[in-house]
């Protein structure tokens, strides 16, 4: 079983469902009561569109969703999967999926709703062009297309122009396809597969929601302008404070925000559709009036409002039961289904009714049965709530006012929990989702659930609630968990490198873990996708008897003269079916547990390389996997604490290496770089990895002066241009242009500038249209040692094989003849 991890589970309730409530019920106080019941007369809805987890304006999609009550979303279209992580070592996925979670924890704060595409960021981008080479265009427009006809927003906001201004090649490409999503969603030649489903919908008005941060002003007094620095008595807070503490849910980022307060103007410029002149939503009625046949439902909801009790909040049941069936009588699906939605919640909030359904382990294989425990209860007076059905099961019993009623039912575990994105093997651009229907959703819509079926003050509701497992932690109390479904066959590699160095053979043990509830099984794994490798044994048969989950294999992997040069990855097939997985489980106290299943992949590169550095230090900055990719070619590699670094005698280390960002998260970095320098004064080696500018804790990087900018080439093949009489090309491993083939999703990033002439600055390098930029590797003699700062990307190329990276890396750590 896995070890459960201290986390809060987040659910959030599917776009597509009309019939019942998909998220852990609402323990709202009687104030939120009070704002929820307000909603129920706004008809009014918001797109907010950008690129990436962070683009998002969460003070004005806190204004939006609860000052304005407007239904108020945000689409991402990506999951943030390029960028860089200032709290661990994941990249890629794993950061996605990190990210993910960090801008739901940012919606449950300031109410927006959450949507993806299925774009992934494959890092930095300086042209819409580059961006639309690897997102598919015409998916992206497809999935924005039909977002905005299932969402129907009145007003569609971005938070980038179209051009230069934008900065960022997929900030860029978010505001074009922002616009022709604008357009094509109301024409019904467009994408016209899609309305078996939803109809066409034309917004009101595009606007692009200008700024003035990053050195750029686009706010002009002529714009649109709105000020949104209220506070809201009921909240507690004004809209500054909300955001920052929703922005400060981007703790990947090292987003912490300060609060705001007072007033805050925002600026909006017209794009298309209608001008506004005095809100983004102006000349809309979003009132019940926009409604044929509306009037009862107004009627009521003006009645609800008038006569709600903050201390009685179950005296509003009635009329919002009877509310819940005058909604039955609109003809307009999506504000019928929308707003049933809202009095659902609403009715289980005023009725005091809670309900769970946990398991008591944390994990299931497909096929198990799952042992479900549900419990309910209302704790409000004069509610009379009968539970008739759990699933299937009848049970027809009536709750007793707070007293919990308990039942347990049996669920099949016949889907597994991997998120849905991940399914199939991503390619640069974008994620292969094969079911369009998914498109949107933030997470697995249809996980594990129970469906309780009730009937209150006499009327039937149905409510889904996802299967949670539930446990007690001496410090942080009670924690929730979202049930994890495992493949039957899971298993785990030494290594995720197998680097054959000048064409040796390497072992790597594979352990292997049955998953389930059966007792026995056997199962045939086939090695898949080493053409050209010698895999030993390619195939073989695992038995589990009775008792025994757990066995291990170990495989010889061993490079042909065909892949002396070549890069690989040797996955696995179980039973001639299935990818063989492996699970994953990512951690941090801000968000809930993330669980998913990878393909076991071992990267297979063989490596010419010379290599005299036997022993290093490393002090970790903000995450990187260099350790372990050193590990691989065979150094011992020390992990050292700050205070460990301070006190250790360095002289026994062939080369200290500083982790990425370290001069941006470490407080005692300036005390560590002193006895660094000293260090290399008396003859050692000192390897620094990128740091970014902004909230540098010391700027004394090196031994002499430079500045850290912000240029970077985002072209993996640019040409790489070197002086090849320079000695850390030449020892102990000759470098050529050979050597950077093959780079991943960048050559390097924040490149030094004003750079003191006694560095060497041995490479140099561009993207198309720029100058050379001779700001990737500096090094310079210190005393006895030497001192090398790079931007060049190592934290990305060596996890990823790249052999022409080892070489030169190691050429770095070297000590010259």
């Amino acid at each position: 079983m896995r070890k459960p991890f201290l986390s809060v589970i987040i659910l959030l309730a599917g776009i597509l469902s009309k019939s019942t409530v998909q998220a852990q019920n609402p323990q709202w106080n009687a104030a939120e009561i009070k704002l929820n019941l307000e909603k129920l007369n706004v008809l009014g809805s918001v797109l907010y569109f950008a690129a990436h987890p962070d683009d998002e304006n969460t003070r004005l999609i806190a204004w939006l969703a609860q000052e304005k009550k407007y239904r108020t979303g945000y689409l991402s279209l990506t999951r943030g999967d390029g960028g860089q992580n200032l709290i661990g070592t994941e990249q890629g996925v794993e950061l996605g999926l990190i990210r993910t979670q960090e801008l739901l924890a940012a919606r449950k704060i300031d109410k927006g709703e959450q949507f993806f595409s299925s774009a992934y960021d494959f890092g930095f981008s300086k042209t819409p062009e580059e961006t639309f080479d690897f997102w598919d265009k015409q998916r992206v427009l497809a999935e924005a297309v039909w977002l905005i006809r299932k969402f129907r927003p009145d007003v569609i906001i971005t938070r980038f122009p179209p051009d230069a201004r934008g900065g960022h090649g997929h900030h860029q490409a978010s505001a074009m396809l922002a616009h022709e999503a604008f357009k094509a969603a109301a024409d019904p030649k467009q994408f016209p597969e899609q309305l078996t489903y939803v109809k066409p919908w034309q917004a009101k008005r595009l606007l692009w929601n200008t700024f003035n941060f990053g050195g750029q002003d686009n706010t002009r007094e002529d714009q649109l302008k709105v000020d949104i620095g209220n506070y809201n008595a009921l909240i507690g807070a004004s809209y500054g404070e909300i955001a920052a503490h929703s922005r400060s849910s981007h703790k990947s980022q090292g987003f912490g925000s300060a609060a705001q307060r007072g007033s805050s103007i925002e600026y909006f410029e017209y794009v298309d559709g209608s001008p506004a002149t005095d809100s983004p939503l102006d000349g809309i009625d979003t009132s019940w009036k926009r409604i044929p046949n509306s009037g009862t439902v107004q009627s009521l909801i003006e009645k609800i409002n008038q006569n709600y009790k903050v201390d009685k909040p179950e005296s509003a049941l009635s009329d919002l039961l009877q509310l819940y069936k005058a909604l039955d009588q609109i003809k307009d699906d999506y504000w019928r289904d929308q707003k049933k939605k809202e009095v659902e919640k609403l009715i289980l909030a005023c009725s005091g009714i809670w309900f769970e359904s946990v398991v008591r382990h944390p994990d299931y294989a497909m096929g198990d049965q799952i042992n479900v425990d549900n419990a309910i209860i209302a704790r409000r007076p004069g509610v009379i709530v009968q539970l008739v059905k759990l699933n299937d099961k009848e049970i027809h019993k009536n709750l007793v006012n707070n007293l919990l009623l308990k039942d347990s039912i049996s669920v099949n575990a016949s889907i597994s929990t991997q998120p849905y994105w991940l399914n199939e093997p991503h390619a640069k651009g974008k994620f292969n989702v094969s079911e369009f229907n998914l498109t949107g959703y933030p997470e697995n819509p249809n996980n594990p659930k129970v469906r309780f079926e009730l009937m209150i003050n006499g009327t039937a509701i149905t409510f889904d609630q996802h299967i949670q497992y539930k446990y007690t932690d001496p410090v942080r109390g009670e924690i929730y968990n979202p049930v994890v479904i495992l493949p039957q066959l899971t298993a785990k590699s030494s290594s995720p490198l197998a680097l054959t160095q000048n064409a040796k053979s390497v072992k790597v043990n594979l352990a292997f873990q049955k998953n389930g509830q059966a007792r026995s099984q056997s199962f045939r794994v086939n090695a898949v996708g080493a053409k050209g490798w010698e895999i030993n044994p390619a195939s073989f048969e695992l038995q589990f008897t009775s008792g025994v989950n757990s066995l291990s294999k170990e495989i010889t992997i061993s490079p042909s003269e065909a892949t002396v040069s070549s890069i690989d990855t040797l996955l696995f097939q179980v039973d001639q079916k299935d990818r063989l997985k492996e699970t994953k489980t990512i951690g941090y106290n801000h968000i809930p547990e993330i669980v998913y299943f990878p393909d076991v992949a071992i990267k297979m590169s063989n490596i010419n390389l010379i290599n005299a550095v036997k022993k290093i230090a490393y002090l970790h900055g903000a995450g990187d996997l260099i350790p372990e990719s050193l590990s691989a070619i065979g150094i011992k590699v020390d992990v050292l604490t700050s205070e460990q670094l301070l006190k250790s005698d360095l002289s026994g280390y062939d080369a200290v290496i500083l982790g990425v960002r370290i001069f941006n998260v470490n407080k005692d970095i300036a005390q560590i770089q002193n006895r660094l320098l000293d260090y290399v004064n008396n003859g050692g080696t000192l390897v620094e990895q990128y740091n970014v500018s902004n909230g540098l804790v010391s700027k004394n990087i090196g031994p002499y002066a430079f500045n850290l900018g912000r240029n970077r080439v985002t072209d993996e093949l640019a040409t790489v241009h070197f002086d090849e009489k320079d000695p850390v090309f030449n020892y102990p491993n000759k470098i050529t242009k050979v050597d950077f083939a093959n780079w991943v999703q960048e050559r390097g990033l924040y490149f030094a500038e004003n750079i003191d002439k006694r560095y060497r600055t041995p490479i140099s390098m561009q993207d198309p249209g720029e100058s050379l930029h001779k700001g990737s590797l500096l090094i310079a003699d210190y005393g006895k040692g030497k001192f090398v700062y790079t931007s060049l990307s190592f934290f990305r190329q060596l996890p990823a094989g790249i052999p022409g990276a080892y070489r030169l890396f190691v050429n770095l750590l070297s000590k010259s003849k």
